[in-house]
This record gives C-alpha cells, structure tokens and sequence, in this order.
C-alpha cells in the first residue's frame, strides 16, 4: 500500500511551482513511496540510550582564528567602483 498519493504529489509540485505530467507524479509517487519506507525503518531502532547530538563527529570549532591583515588599498579599491565619492563607494539609495 503506498504511504503518499499521486494527488498528493502533485499538490506538494503545484506548492513547489514545479510542472510535472502524469507519469512524473506516478514516478515520483513510487520514489517517495520508497523514501517513506526507508524513513519507517529508523522507527524500528532503540534510541532510548543514544544522547541527541548536531553533528556525528566530535567537533568543538572548527573555524579557523580570526587574524587581522592588511586589506586593499583605497585607491586600488576605488578602480573596480563604478561610482564613487571621497574614498567611499556609492550605491543607488533602496530605502525612500
């Protein structure tokens, strides 16, 4: 018996603007179908003892040190702007 209908996968397309055809939705039905069942089997684990955790390896920071250095100088900055006034960039103003 499938767990997810081919009108259900059509809707969650139509929700997604996605534009699939008749054999779209069967295929698509029988993948998600399959991906449902193998979603089913984690139900079948014992969890009870295994702690929560975000990530599976044992990682504390991972980000490197943050080191100031020297940037680009203002006039080779200025060069890539295509407008620019006083040593700043100028951008056209979004907020009215």
């Amino acid at each position: 018996m499938s767990r997810i209908s081919e009108d259900q996968v059509k809707h969650v397309a139509h929700l997604a603007r996605l534009a699939i055809n008749e054999e779209e939705a069967v295929m698509f039905t029988s993948q998600l179908d399959a991906i449902i069942s193998f979603a089913e089997q984690l139900n079948e684990l014992d969890t009870d003892h295994v702690p929560p955790t975000t990530h599976v390896l044992p990682m504390k920071n991972i980000m490197r040190d943050d080191v100031p250095k020297e940037g680009l100088p203002v006039d080779e900055v200025l060069k890539n702007a295509p407008d620019h006034k006083n040593g700043q960039i100028r951008v056209p103003s979004i907020i009215e």
